[in-house]
């Protein structure tokens, strides 16, 4: 007879901002997972009747860990009511200063919030533990006292280019108020050098460019085993997850969506084995199952419901962001790969984003180098009177998007889908689960088992940050 029990797993440490996680369980595995975002930000409703230009210093103030992603969608869609195109510095540098927040929120992932788990007792016994252990024990790991350091320290890029991090008001419509003096060039080049030389020589114990070059499994797999387990914090994952199988472990929906980034990856969606353009107009927010009235209306009574989070769909359909979904879109092969395999597992969302930092420290480089000193950054812009506004861009965990819409002066509505909003959503009025709710269904759950370590990992493949999540 099967006995199926309930299990509310949470608050997570480990997590930006609060989360619940409801699981039923039957015969050692999760059959249903309802996700809850607790807190209600309602930071739409602050903005509306506000002038266009606070949207630069109120947005950012949504969250503290990816405040340049809010800040760069929030100038991009009052560039879009003002119908201006920043100079070609004010590009470069806007795209480095996101550039180094994705890239600084790859690292603190995978050092901080998701690796410290293996180092957990349950995996006693493991070939693997006390390397684990050692290196990423909370509070005391080695791979936290070298790396944590380093992060700071590339986080002077920010005081260079953006004054300050983080709700820097650098990012503007026009491009960015900071301009670069050839000097300043030159210790953004030392401040990229040093954080590439501890990249390589703690995480990955190998070039940047050998991992981002790394183009399929057979190849990922070699390169994992061209050296012992433990050379290298990444290659000490690999192992991990093929021991685990974590390829088989948090798979999402199967459908893809991306914004585009920095001209290295483009927009679009990647659904049943092809490719089609992202399309803003498909895109709608499922009140069904949120406490919420309408767009902006908190009900905390409504029936039915069991999140403040909101269920964006593009089409009707469910969609999974982040960077495996940015690089399936960008028809990368080690993606694809990976993906045929799995389908979107735990596994793939992480090596997709180790990959993606090292390409990303690698395009930082040569977007220093194309700066030129003397010339514009930033294009005065006409206050927007009235028009509407759309500002997409990737933050590090996925897909962000501001919708704008400015009467006489003020804004009349202001709507954002965050990342988290999209990988965290609830179900739809169809009944239709959300990309994590799908991902938990079948993960293990072990006799005795209140927080599950498996239920773990793959909340933690998605790096929620539900701060940013309800607005």
């Amino acid at each position: 007879m099967t006995t199926a029990t309930r299990l509310i797993v949470g608050p997570f440490n480990r997590v930006e901002g609060d989360l619940e996680v409801t699981l039923d369980v039957a015969d050692g595995v999760v059959r249903e997972a309802r996700v809850t975002a607790p807190l209600y930000r309602g930071f739409e409703t602050i903005l509306a009747g506000r002038p266009p230009e606070d949207a630069l210093v109120i947005a950012p103030r949504i969250c503290g860990i990816c405040s340049v992603s809010q800040s760069m969608a929030a100038a991009r869609a009052l560039a879009q009511v003002a119908g201006v195109v920043p100079p070609e510095n004010g590009r470069l540098a806007a795209d480095l200063v996101l550039a180094a927040e994705n890239a600084t929120d790859h690292l603190t992932h995978f050092v901080l919030f998701f690796m410290p788990d293996f180092a957990r007792a349950a995996y006693a016994g493991r070939p693997w533990f006390d390397a684990a252990r050692r290196r990423f024990a909370a509070t005391e790991g080695e791979a936290q006292r070298a790396l944590v350091p380093a992060r700071a320290r590339f986080l002077h890029l920010m005081g260079l280019l953006a004054g300050k991090w983080p709700h820097s008001l650098a990012l503007q419509p026009g491009g960015t108020t900071k301009s670069v003096d050839a000097g300043e060039r030159v210790r953004l080049l030392s401040i990229l050098a040093e954080f590439r030389e501890v990249l390589e020589d703690v995480l990955f114990a190998d070039r940047l460019e050998s991992v981002a070059a790394l183009d399929s499994r057979t190849a990922l797999d070699a390169w994992a085993d061209a050296a012992p387990m433990d050379k290298g914090d990444f290659r000490l994952f690999l192992h991990i997850a093929r021991d685990l199988q974590l390829e088989n472990l948090g798979r999402g929906p199967g459908t893809f969506l991306s914004h585009g980034s920095f001209g290295l990856w483009p927009s679009g969606v990647y659904a049943e084995g092809a490719i089609r353009p992202f399309d803003a107009g498909q895109v709608a927010e499922d009140l069904s199952h949120a406490w919420m009235d309408g767009p902006t209306s908190p009900d905390a009574d409504k029936n039915g419901a069991y999140t403040w989070c909101k269920a964006p769909r593009l089409d009707g359909a469910v969609a999974e962001v982040g960077a495996l979904a940015r690089q399936m879109v960008a028809a990368d092969p080690l993606a694809r790969d990976l993906v045929a395999q799995s389908g979107g597992a735990v596994r793939d969302r992480v090596v997709m984003r180790m990959v993606e930092l090292a390409r990303l420290v690698i395009a930082m480089e040569g977007w220093v180098r194309a700066l030129r000193p003397g010339e514009p950054f930033c294009a005065e812009i006409p206050q927007p009177r009235n028009g509407s506004g759309l500002g997409l861009t990737e933050a590090a965990r996925g897909a962000l998007g501001h919708w704008l819409d400015v009467e006489n002066g003020v804004i009349r509505t202001y709507q954002i889908i965050a990342p988290t909003t999209w990988n965290f959503s609830p179900r739809d009025a169809a009944g239709i689960p959300g990309p994590l709710e799908q991902a938990l269904v079948s993960t293990p759950v072990q006799p005795g088992e209140a927080t599950p370590v498996a239920v773990q990992h793959v909340v933690r493949s998605f790096d929620p940050c539900m701060v940013c999540t309800v607005h």
